[in-house]
C-alpha cells in the first residue's frame, strides 16, 4: 500500500510540476498583440510591439522594438531590434532576433536539440549549450519568474538571475488601474560589469499575467507601460 501511495504522490507531483510549467503559455491563449510605450526620464522615446500568430498548435510572436534619445534635435542614441519566438506543444523550439544597438549590430540564433534536450545558442555574446529551462527574456512571459537564468534576446549571453517577489501593487496607466505582481530581477554572478548587470523591476497583471510595466535606472529611468492589447 505504501509503495502505491508513494507511486501516486510522484504521478501528481510530476502532473503539477508539468501543468505548471504550462500554465504560463496558456495564459495567453487569446492575446493577439502587445503594445508598449518607452520612456526614459518620463519623455516618450519609441514603442515595443508583440504579434501572435497561431497555426496547428505552433505558437509565433513577433516583436519590433524602436527607440531614439534626441537632445536639442540631435539623436544621441537610436536602438530597433526584431524578433521572433516558436513554440510547439508548449516549449521554446526556436528563437531569432537582429538588433542595431546605436549602429553596432547583435544578433541572438537559438534553436531546440531535441535528442540532447537542450538548447544550441549561436548569439553574438556567447555561443554553446544552455539548459532546456532557461527562457529567453522577452518580459512577455510570466514563466520567467520561475526561472535561475534567462538568455539575452539581444545577444545570446545567459543572465542568472535572482527573482525577489516584492509584493502587490494598484499601479494606473492612461487611466486604467491594474491589480499587479510586482518583481524584481537581479544579477548575483560576481564579475560581471556594472553595464550588464541586471537590476529590474516588472509588473505582472494579477488574474491573467499579461506584463503590465518594467522599470530599471540605466543612464537615466526608464519605463515600459501597457499600451494596448487585444
Amino acid at each position: 500500500m505504501s509503495k502505491i501511495l508513494s507511486l501516486i504522490s510522484k504521478v501528481i507531483l510530476f502532473l503539477l510540476i508539468n501543468s505548471h510549467l504550462h500554465a504560463h503559455i496558456e495564459h495567453y491563449d487569446k492575446i493577439n498583440s502587445l503594445e508598449y510605450e518607452l520612456f526614459r526620464n518620463d519623455k516618450k522615446i519609441g514603442y515595443h510591439k508583440y504579434e501572435f500568430e497561431r497555426k496547428n498548435e505552433i505558437l509565433t510572436v513577433k516583436s519590433i522594438v524602436e527607440f531614439k534619445i534626441i537632445k536639442l534635435g540631435v539623436v544621441l542614441y537610436k536602438y530597433d531590434a526584431l524578433s521572433e519566438e516558436i513554440y510547439k506543444d508548449n516549449k521554446l523550439f526556436k528563437f531569432t532576433a537582429t538588433t542595431n544597438q546605436n549602429k553596432k549590430k547583435k544578433y541572438a540564433d537559438i534553436k531546440y536539440n531535441k535528442q540532447s534536450d537542450t538548447y544550441t545558442i549561436d548569439g553574438s555574446s556567447y555561443q554553446g549549450p544552455s539548459p532546456n529551462d532557461f527562457l529567453v527574456g522577452t518580459w512577455w512571459n510570466h514563466e520567467i519568474t520561475n526561472k535561475k537564468a534567462q538568455i539575452s534576446a539581444v545577444s545570446g549571453r545567459i543572465i542568472e538571475q535572482k527573482v525577489t517577489f516584492l509584493g502587490k501593487e494598484k499601479i494606473e496607466i492612461d487611466g486604467k488601474t491594474y491589480n499587479t505582481l510586482r518583481y524584481n530581477f537581479s544579477s548575483f554572478k560576481k564579475g560581471v560589469p556594472d553595464k550588464k548587470k541586471l537590476n529590474t523591476d516588472i509588473w505582472y497583471d494579477e488574474e491573467n499575467k499579461l506584463w503590465i510595466k518594467a522599470s530599471f535606472d540605466k543612464t537615466g529611468y526608464w519605463e515600459y507601460r501597457l499600451k494596448h492589447y487585444n
